[in-house]
């Protein structure tokens, strides 16, 4: 499971209590954590997007799904999530689910083909034939 650590403790102050949780924050750490118990991550089929609501501000990566491919088409921050390591974490714990989905990616966002170039870990998820 995903660890989210350090993007919550300046500006979250509720909690999302969704069914399809991905991720919540453990109990250790929840001491770092002023207003927040938990946050999740939300695949949301009917709008195809991935979403996670902090603060009542949603983020959320727009995606459209192909065969085994999953093409991430547009990444929305509020400008009101301030972290730097929001967007960070966000797209770790997206590539997450998507890899245990055993789906391929293809970013055709900017931002998301950016953070696929800096970290290896990921580009191993790109289709055959597909460079970044």
């Amino acid at each position: 499971m995903f660890r989210m650590t350090n993007f919550f403790h300046t500006f979250a102050k509720q909690s999302y209590v969704n069914s399809t949780s991905l991720f919540k924050i453990p109990k250790e750490i929840k001491h770092k954590i002023t207003m927040v118990e938990t946050a999740e991550l939300i695949d949301n089929d009917f709008l195809r997007q991935f979403e996670i609501k902090i603060d009542n501000h949603l983020a959320k990566i727009e995606y459209s799904l192909q065969e085994r491919k999953i093409f991430l088409t547009k990444l929305i921050i509020p400008e009101e999530i301030v972290d730097h390591d929001f967007k960070k974490d966000f797209l770790v714990a997206v590539f997450e689910q998507i890899e245990e989905r055993n789906l391929s990616i293809v970013p055709t966002s900017p931002e998301i083909a950016k953070f696929v170039r800096s970290n290896r870990k990921y580009k191993r998820m790109l289709p055959v034939g597909v460079r970044i």
